[in-house]
């Protein structure tokens, strides 16, 4: 498994939830990490995204609610959930892509936000 997402779960809604996501090191050349999320019947969307300097960018819907974050020791992506929705509710999935264009997709971690 080249990229390992974990700690979806079931939550109430306001609560919180770190969603992590490590790199396999057959991955080379990380550049940007990212964080979409499909919920049932909807399109794939990007929640979150941050580049190899740091640069981060928010779908609308989650800013000021979900930080992302990076640590490139680790090879690890990271996104904090706070204040959470029903409409969070969603299998989130980590991308990463590296220098030479290519897409990695891990398996996608499950969050449910109960009302």
């Amino acid at each position: 498994v080249q990229l390992q997402a974990s700690g979806g779960g079931l939550v109430q809604a306001g609560g919180s939830l770190r969603l992590s996501c490590a790199a396999s090191r057959s991955i080379f050349g990380i550049n940007t990490m990212n964080w979409y999320r499909q919920a049932p019947g909807k399109q794939r969307e990007l929640v979150a995204s941050i580049t190899s300097a740091g640069s981060t960018t928010y779908v609308d819907s989650v800013k000021g609610r979900f930080t992302i974050s990076r640590d490139n020791a680790k090879r690890m992506v990271y996104l904090q959930m706070n204040s959470l929705k029903p409409e969070d509710t969603a299998v989130y999935y980590c991308n990463i892509q590296n220098w030479a264009g290519l897409d990695y997709w891990g398996q996608g971690t499950l969050v449910t936000v109960s009302s």
